[in-house]
């Protein structure tokens, strides 16, 4: 047992007795190589400290949920809430044992309501998945992370994520219209009108947004009802190499500037660039440069072409190098780079892995090339091999130090690197997370990233759950 689950008393005998009336035998698991396997999520700081609950049980319903929090309220014992484990800030595992739920086996899409342009899910769907069944309805759900083929939606919900399209189509609230969610008290409600097929209503309290993103300390969803978009006819690609990373900034205001709306703009620095070479020698990226920007557009097949041309010739004036189409196989190729970088970043350094901490602050769009040298200073002055990049914009940086995990000094160090680029963000004006939420690993940063208004969230929290049940020890609530 961790120290987390020694801090409190063992899991009542009558608990699991009663757990395993709710779930089935088959459905509560206590085996250790069962627990070691929930002790993880995909961050850093669970591979450092991995944290076992108590035990995990397997829900397939609304009601298992529900009677499941019920008794967790009763005898006072936290639980966590868990889809696909895919995040990164230790927001999905235990803090002090109790009871890990895991949600990720209600993964059915119950309605898809083509005609008033939304769907109805469970939260244990993954997102590629749906927008594969919504593709025949000429449909999808807009916001894509980069771990799109493994993430829940409901962990989307949770984190309120976003990713490489968020600077036209917004994050994921944006699309949800309602919600199913389940109490701390394990009383179950509807948000955004229980009936209701509407897509918009200012009818009360905007509960629904209260949930997202509030890492499941509110509230454990249970069902889904999101907004859908039409499929873009066909998308066009720009591919710029900059000299300087000033360039790189001053490209992206000018695009701004002229009217444009990309999809997507993109930025990888020169590490990035020299990895996916590595990876991908074919894709031949220019290295004599210190940024590499993507942008795409989409739309209608005669609007993206002119959306390229306008394109180009914005940039060409702070461009060293352009490469640009709009015919859907050169535009896959071109896109190949930066859809690759996240896992060639760990070929920067023979034997090396990729450290995901410090990796997701954003930071405002003047303020990037000045913050992405920084980032280098930081990196250069800890000797960690670091590769940068991201959505910028919308300013979303994703820093990839690479360390070898036998060096002890360049796991300290690296450390020291992380907790410096989260204070980075908040000196630039920023953020500390803008995609994959707070967990543990950012709540050390939330007092000065919000000031008095965590005295309101926490005040929210100790409204809802006056027993502190619902994944305790995350965002810097109580614990």
């Amino acid at each position: 047992m961790s120290a987390e689950t020694m801090a409190r008393p063992p899991l009542d005998k009558e608990v699991l007795s009663r757990l395993e009336e709710i779930f089935g035998k088959d459905r509560v698991l206590t085996n250790q190589t069962d627990l070691i396997t929930y002790s993880y999520d995909a961050s850093f700081e669970t591979q450092l400290n991995p944290r076992k609950p108590e035990v995990v049980v397997i829900a397939l319903s609304t009601e298992e949920v529900s009677e499941c929090v019920k008794l967790a309220n009763e005898f006072m014992v936290p639980i966590y809430p868990r889809g696909a484990a895919t995040g990164q800030t230790g927001g999905a595992v235990s803090t002090k044992g109790g009871i890990m739920m895991d949600l990720s086996k209600m993964n059915r899409i119950l309605d898809i309501d083509h005609r008033n342009m939304q769907v109805i899910i469970e939260p244990g769907v993954i997102q590629n998945d749906l927008n594969e069944a919504l593709k025949p309805y000429g449909l999808r759900f807009p916001p894509d992370p980069g771990s799109a083929n493994m993430c829940t939606v409901g962990g989307m919900v949770s984190n309120n994520s976003s990713g490489l399209r968020a600077v036209k189509y917004g994050v994921t609230r944006h699309y949800v219209l309602g919600m199913e969610v389940v109490l701390p008290t394990g009383e179950v409600i509807v948000t955004g009108g229980a009936k209701s097929k509407a897509l918009k209503s200012v009818s009360g309290y905007d509960l629904a947004h209260l949930m997202i993103g509030s890492e499941g300390t509110l509230g454990i969803v249970t069902r889904l009802r999101l907004k859908l978009l039409p499929l873009p006819v066909t998308r066009g690609i720009v591919l710029c190499s900059f000299k300087q990373l000033e360039d790189a900034g001053a490209a992206v205001n000018a695009v701004f500037s002229s009217g444009l709306q990309p999809s997507a703009i993109e930025i990888m620095d020169f590490n990035c660039t020299k990895a996916v070479n590595m990876m991908k020698p074919e894709l031949n990226l220019p290295i004599d440069n210190e940024a590499i920007l993507v942008f795409e557009v989409d739309g209608a097949k005669e609007e993206v072409s002119s959306q390229v041309n306008r394109l180009k010739q914005v940039v060409e004036k702070y461009a060293s190098h352009i490469q640009f189409s709009d015919e859907p196989e050169e535009c896959e190729k071109l896109w190949q780079a930066r859809k690759l970088v996240g896992a060639a970043v760990g070929l920067l350094k023979p034997g090396g892995f990729r450290v995901y901490g410090g990796e997701d602050i954003c930071v405002p769009i003047s303020r990037l090339p000045e913050t992405l040298r920084e980032i280098h200073n930081i990196a250069d002055r800890y000797e960690i091999v670091c590769g940068i990049y991201g959505h910028v914009g919308d300013g979303n940086l994703h820093t990839g130090p690479v360390v070898n995990s036998n060096n002890e000094v360049e796991m300290e160090n690296v450390q020291q690197m992380i907790d410096e680029i989260h204070d980075l963000a908040i000196k630039m004006e920023g953020t500390t997370t803008a995609e994959h939420g707070v967990g543990i690993v950012r709540a050390q940063y939330m007092d000065i990233e919000h000031g008095p208004a965590m005295e309101v969230m926490r005040a929210i929290k100790r409204t809802l759950d006056p027993n502190n049940i619902l994944n305790p020890g995350k965002m810097a609530l109580p614990n």
